[in-house]
């Protein structure tokens, strides 16, 4: 994943069509053209036709998706395709790092104009307008090599990390899947973390057995640590599946119609895929396959 960031400042193509599947606070601006949010807005949100920037709200600490790099710009998969949507139309790309639990605030109060950042739509259909979701997600159980844990059952009397408010936390407490409630409470404890970086550097140390996190995180994660020190629970040790899709405001169909015909163009003429191969994401989207 690491040479992805290198590669990184991607591309500004042509037209088409879609091929479906089925915390800093201050901004920063690019001129490279999770629970409810609010159901309703006393935001005045600029119509469409009139826009001239593009506030992407987004976790600065998610890579590949969203993260500041050594350099101290902030980088991602899923900023780099706001980027190219964002040249398309000619706005200009603000790029807006936010606590991840005050996202539906910042929302709502028109701070942002969506949530582009590994945004999980399984279980919040109802609560954002959402563009076709573009990632096939899954979260996993990240451990130590050699640690003795090989499977889910073996987690029991361990600690487990996990992010506030993330998709692995709400899938442990998931009420419809008891086998999830059942596992987390064979733990030990789990720890809820602001962000991945610290629960994996914990992880690093040993003051935690296991992380639960986003496949795409864990790999990055991995790949970015001495090699073969540590390994993921995969296959039918998977906790949960699901897919990201882009959050705007419930009820702003304009601006998400808009966003989402122009990744449909990105699509259509190997952009969205050119993109993710640059950060490794290739197996895990779910547009522009066949």
């Amino acid at each position: 994943m690491k040479k992805g960031l290198a590669l990184l400042s991607v591309m500004a193509l042509t037209a088409g069509m879609l091929t479906g599947c089925g915390n800093d606070t201050k901004g920063e601006s690019s001129a490279a053209g999770e629970s409810s949010a609010a159901a309703e807005s006393t935001a005045v949100s600029t119509p469409v036709e009139e826009k001239t920037t593009f506030t992407v709200g987004f976790d600065p600490e998610f890579p590949p998706y969203g993260y500041r790099d050594e350099s101290g710009e902030y980088v991602g998969f899923d900023l780099d395709l706001a980027a190219e949507v964002c040249a398309r139309n000619g706005w200009e790309l603000v790029k807006q790092p936010i606590d991840w639990d005050s996202k539906d605030m910042e929302l709502s109060s028109g701070a942002i104009d969506c949530i582009w950042n590994g945004f999980t739509m399984n279980g919040r259909e109802e609560e954002y307008t959402w563009t076709e979701p573009y990632v096939d997600n899954s979260q996993v159980f990240a451990v130590a090599a050699g640690s003795g844990i090989e499977k889910k059952s073996d987690l029991a009397d361990k600690v487990v990390a996990v992010q506030k408010d993330s998709s692995a936390l709400a899938a442990l407490n998931d009420e419809e899947v008891p086998e999830n409630i059942a596992l987390k409470d064979s733990f030990k404890e789990l720890i809820e973390y602001a962000d991945y970086n610290t629960a994996f550097m914990d992880l690093e140390m040993g003051a935690v057995d296991a992380v639960a996190i986003d496949i795409g995180v864990a790999k990055y994660q991995i790949e970015s640590r001495e090699e073969g020190a540590f390994l993921m629970l995969e296959g039918d040790e998977v906790l949960a599946t699901e897919q990201y899709g882009v959050g705007f405001l419930l009820g702003n169909e304009d601006l998400r119609d808009k966003v989402q015909a122009t990744i449909n163009e990105m699509v259509a003429d190997g952009t969205f895929t050119k993109i993710a191969e640059a950060w490794g994401l290739q197996d895990s989207v779910c547009l522009g396959k066949e």
